[in-house]
């Protein structure tokens, strides 16, 4: 194929026009959610420098970051995950076979049963909590009053489980719809609520900051259950109790359900895993790591979690068709945007990534010391950027095919490696080889089952997304070379100054106008697709080619 012919054309050439319609509908729909995540996570940087502000990185802030990310962990396995993979290709599947109304129907008892379910495992994990906390922070039992704070706020916390799980349920209805932007706005009600709490509360009346946002994470679950409501109710989607629990689709949903949640959660396992190896280290490890994941998690939220929750839908409908070229087709074109932004994103973090956690986070009880051990966290995590981005496009392939036990499988072992790996090496790298294990873990998780997948998947068009990778890995390394001199300008000890901000923003914007015009240089095809469509957004469509 001439260069012309496939940068006017980043997918397959042999791709449908079906496959081009879901591609263009990926592109578009990944956009809503990508805005909305910027957003999210702009406040979610907020919501951080807030907690460093006001706990730093020492026993409130360990014994907080331990409490919420029980939850959080189960939101992934509970919710996010096993409702992407087990109930989104049934309903779509439902939709696009049985009509509307044996959808909405199958929508009203699943609600049903995950209200049940959910309902169960917070009043479990209320009750638990002192053995959860203990099995999830062994090192924490030793030091009463650390593990005594963990479990009060794990309490306070858990019932968040309840109302976001629904969320997730709610979210999935809509992205199968087509709607994409109130599920993706939700996750900036948590942030605001998280702000607001330690805010108000512990600037006003004096609470602890740890309480302040644990009621804040607490009373943001109920938020962003009633933020979904409009918009389900303008979606004709009218949830009521339904106990017909005979329906044939809600048990093809039950038989998804264990493996889709534990296979698609593995980053958060894996973390999980990193926490409580960390619960071992030195006061402080568990924060680090968390601020860490936090500053990876920008570039795979925004992009990679946006490309693969809108993604789902049209990978169903093009297996319900039995499309598997324009499957293929669909994943790579995903994995190419993805790896625009994925590259230079572990370019930039690596090489900025002192001065990024000093300036986010370096003020009041988060000192210069905590700012090395987060960027020494960081620079292992951003190892793996790219493993986490594409795991999360790999593992909505095979769920998009109801293939749950393959991710499931491969996981174990994903999690097998992280262990060994993780203690093998906190020996001799403290919290950094626990991050260092997390991203050995992806890239074990995600090259296995990539190579299942593209025998699977049979004519996937390697040479494309191998061409499209060269691009643009040439031009983050211009990139590099700017951010690489820039970052001596500053003077990182001294926290957020406003010599230290210029000269951040300044490498930021240098290196994010270099990058774009070392890739059109380098006529990257995903940067000129986005481009095209950006006009187009703008302009209206131009003429008709030839």
């Amino acid at each position: 194929m001439s260069a012309t012919s496939y940068e006017s054309q980043p997918f397959s050439a042999s791709a449908s026009k079906e496959s081009a319609s879901e591609q263009e509908a990926v592109a578009r729909a990944a956009g809503v959610v990508g805005f909305w995540t910027v957003l999210s996570r702009i406040l979610g940087f907020l919501r951080d420098m807030c907690i460093a502000l006001f706990m730093g990185a020492g026993l409130g802030a360990d014994a907080f970051f331990v409490a919420f990310r029980i939850p959080n962990l189960l939101r992934r396995l509970l919710g996010e995950g096993a409702i992407s993979a087990a109930f989104v290709p049934t309903y779509v599947e439902a939709l696009q076979h049985q009509g509307r109304e044996e959808a909405e129907r199958l929508a009203r008892v699943t609600f049903t049963v995950a209200a049940i379910i959910l309902a169960v495992v917070t009043a479990l994990g209320i009750l638990l909590s002192p053995w959860i906390v203990r099995l999830m922070a062994p090192g924490f039992f030793e030091d009463p009053e650390k593990f005594s704070l963990t479990v009060d706020l794990n309490r306070v916390m858990f019932p968040y489980i309840f109302f976001i799980g629904l969320v997730a349920l709610a979210s999935g209805v809509l992205n199968s719809l087509g709607h994409f932007a109130a599920p993706a706005a939700a996750p900036i009600v948590l942030n605001l609520c998280m702000i607001g709490a330690i805010s108000l509360l512990t600037m006003l009346l004096g609470v602890p900051a740890h309480y302040a946002l644990a009621w804040g994470v607490l009373v943001s679950g109920l938020l962003q259950l009633v933020l979904q409501v409009p918009f389900m109710e303008r979606a004709r989607i009218r949830v009521r109790p339904d106990f017909h629990f005979g329906n044939p689709a809600l048990k093809r949903i039950g038989r998804l359900f264990v493996p889709a949640a534990l296979g698609g959660a593995v980053y958060q396992i894996n973390v999980l895993v990193g926490t409580i190896l960390a619960s071992l280290l030195s006061q402080g490890s568990v924060s680090w790591l968390y601020y860490a994941d936090r500053l990876v998690e920008l570039p795979l939220g925004v992009f990679a979690i946006a490309l693969g929750t809108a993604v789902l839908p049209s990978m169903s409908r093009q297996a319900g068709r039995q499309d598997m070229a324009g499957l293929g087709s669909s994943l790579s074109f995903a994995l190419r945007l993805t790896a625009l932004v994925t590259i230079p994103a572990t370019v930039g973090l690596i090489l900025l990534r002192e001065p990024i956690v000093s300036v986010l986070f370096q003020r009041g009880r988060f000192q210069y010391f905590d700012t090395q051990q987060t960027a020494y966290a960081l620079l292992w995590y951003t190892a793996g950027l790219w493993a986490f981005s594409a795991l999360k496009l790999v593992n909505q392939t095979f769920f998009s095919i109801k293939d749950t036990r393959t991710p499931l499988l491969v996981s174990v072992g994903a999690v097998a490696v992280n262990l060994i790996a993780g203690i093998a090496l906190m020996g001799y790298m403290a919290h950094g080889g626990l991050a260092l294990a997390t991203s050995l873990a992806a890239a074990f998780n995600v090259l296995v089952l990539f190579r299942v997948l593209v025998v699977r998947l049979h004519g996937f068009p390697a040479g494309e997304l191998l061409d499209s990778l060269g691009r643009t890995s040439a031009a983050s390394l211009l990139m590099g070379a700017a951010l690489f001199w820039m970052r001596d300008l500053g003077q990182w000890e001294l926290g957020l100054t406003s010599h230290n901000l210029l000269i951040l923003v300044g490498s930021l914007v240098t290196g994010t106008l270099l990058f774009c015009a070392a890739s059109y240089a380098f006529r990257s095809p995903e940067l000129l697709y986005l481009a095209r469509m950006l006009r187009e957004r703008l302009h209206g469509p131009g003429p008709a080619s030839p």
